[in-house]
């Protein structure tokens, strides 16, 4: 047979849609053409390919080959396609059946001498061939099933189990999968062994083994603690209700007044990611290829000197940017002021929807972006304004034109606004070492555990009609709310953000009633 069909995974952006590489060899002078929208780094397959081959103990066939990535507008890119073009070669020149490679999917770059090598992505192949299955599962016997069906091979489709083969270094991450038998392979010529082995069970071949599920490991603690803060009763108070409510903060003053300490610590109070949203986070990372300490909330500190495309994902074939790798943890901006304008304005948009939308002349990518923002700034381009001791020089219109850089719509979605003071050496000295991370986290978990009984989401999250339905105030806090709102020239959105950040107080307080002394504090938050 001449022909041969084998099934593996694209990335585009953060999904791994099927992609069926088709082999066929014809009569002419040797030759290997791939078409189907391939990158650069699939063009450059051929020649891996070729010596991986004959390096394996196999044969090249002397023929033309076509080999045709189906579906032919999925931009393929990425060196995880050498190993199922190498199968789909071997079995239509012959030397694997055919029949076989329908009950996997592969992936894995191949070197020249036939091993296998890491690649990104195989948690997101690993996930997007689970939820096709179930997908499948779904839909048979239902009248939908007829108009769509998952892109799985026939073989798969009947077997209870997708099974997928990855280099052995990405075993252990794609095996975070359940529902998905993983096996890792050392080269080539092992996943030939392996497929041989079952059209020839009485042969010598060794079969590939099952990657067992990786454990599920809590992780052992961050390396930092909330105790490490001296001092700032007021800023670690707001740094508690940003964890318990998911809201964003902005640090103001000196330098050495102890912001970045405070944000660093933020994701060591925060609730433990669940299981599913571990994955998520992981998978993420996966694709950028990228290091992550699994189970931990992700901290991004990003430069003031990074690209808008950087902070929030693009490129001609866009891929995550900075507000996607702090998803579900924490994106902060040291030294605020000094980013470009137009950078911090692109952060409006996520910071209200949760998720960043990329267009493109032939395509749109959504990506996550639930991240918390932390942010912090100098009160002044010297940074001592306020500070009591005299040492600023700068003129009152250099202040302003520094605050200036900020703009009004970008600070009204910012929920707490805290003053950070320096504090003298002797209180430093003397000061009494704070509430650890642990003491601290379980509050906020007690409050978060409070808002997903109630709305099934943190209070951040709440639109304004959820508002109107799950925050009800007092005919006395409704008076306090109308006369702040008078007094601060509150927006609409500042409004909300301030019910919000009360009801989040009530919740850590385990107040079912909003009272005016939650209200108080929230406004004490605002910008004023």
């Amino acid at each position: 047979m001449s022909f041969a069909q084998v099934y593996t995974r694209s990335v585009v952006g953060l999904h791994a849609p099927q992609v069926i590489i088709e082999v066929h060899l014809s009569q002419g002078l040797p030759a290997l053409t791939i078409v189907g929208l391939p990158a650069a780094a699939v063009r450059e397959s051929k020649d891996r390919v070729r010596s991986a081959i004959l390096n394996s103990g196999f044969q090249f066939p002397n023929r033309r080959l076509t080999i045709n990535l189906a579906p032919a507008d999925l931009p393929k890119d990425g060196a995880r396609l050498d190993l199922p073009i190498a199968i789909g070669i071997l079995a239509a020149s012959g030397q694997l059946e055919p029949e076989v490679m329908s009950g996997f999917e592969f992936i894995g770059e191949l070197a020249l001498n036939g091993e296998l090598r890491q690649v990104s992505g195989s948690l997101a192949v690993a996930r997007a061939i689970k939820a096709e299955a179930l997908t499948l599962k779904a839909s048979r016997g239902s009248k939908a099933s007829k108009t769509h069906k998952p892109q799985l091979s026939k073989k798969q489709q009947q077997s209870k189990t997708p099974q997928l083969i990855v280099p052995i270094d990405n075993g252990a991450e794609a095996s975070r999968v359940e529902g998905v038998e993983i096996l890792g392979a050392q080269s080539l010529k092992a996943v030939c062994d392996h497929l041989q082995s079952l059209t020839n069970p009485n042969a010598t071949y060794e079969r590939l083994e099952i990657v067992p599920p990786a454990a599920v490991e809590k992780h052992l603690g961050y390396k930092v603690d909330l105790a490490d803060v001296k001092g700032q009763h007021h800023a670690r108070r707001a740094l508690e209700i940003a964890a318990a409510g998911g809201h964003s903060l902005l640090f103001t003053g000196p330098p050495g007044s102890g912001k970045t300490l405070m944000a660093s610590r933020l994701p060591t109070i925060l609730p433990d990611l669940n299981d599913e949203d571990a994955l998520e986070v992981a998978s993420t990372y996966s694709v950028a290829d990228s290091d992550y300490d699994y189970g931990t909330r992700p901290f991004r500190q990003v430069h003031h000197t990074i690209s808008a495309v950087a902070l929030v994902g693009g490129g001609s074939r866009p891929k995550p940017g900075e507000i996607t790798l702090a998803n579900k943890g924490v994106l902060f901006l040291d030294e605020l002021p000094e980013f470009d304008r137009t950078v911090l304005e692109v952060l409006r948009q996520p910071l209200e929807a949760k998720q960043i939308t990329i267009s493109r002349a032939n395509s749109q990518m959504t990506f996550p972006a639930n991240f918390q923002l932390v942010a912090a700034m100098n009160p002044c381009p010297c940074g001592y304004d306020g500070d009591g001791s005299g040492r600023c020089r700068c003129r009152p219109e250099q202040i302003k034109r520094y605050q200036d850089k900020l703009s009004g719509p970008l600070l009204d979605r910012i929920d707490l606004h805290i003053t950070v003071p320096a504090l003298p050496i002797a209180d430093l000295q003397n000061a009494q070492a704070g509430e650890t991370s642990a003491q601290v986290r379980t509050r906020v978990a007690a409050a978060h555990k409070h808002q997903l009984e109630r709305q099934k989401k943190v209070n951040n999250e709440l639109s304004p009609s959820e508002i109107d339905r799950y925050i009800q105030l007092g005919e006395s806090e409704q008076q306090l709310l109308q006369l702040a709102q008078q007094r601060l020239n509150l927006s609409a959105r500042g409004y909300h953000r301030v019910l919000r950040v009360a009801r989040t107080i009530a919740d850590l307080a385990d107040s079912v009633n909003i009272t005016s002394a939650h209200v108080s504090e929230a406004l004490s938050y605002r910008s004023k």
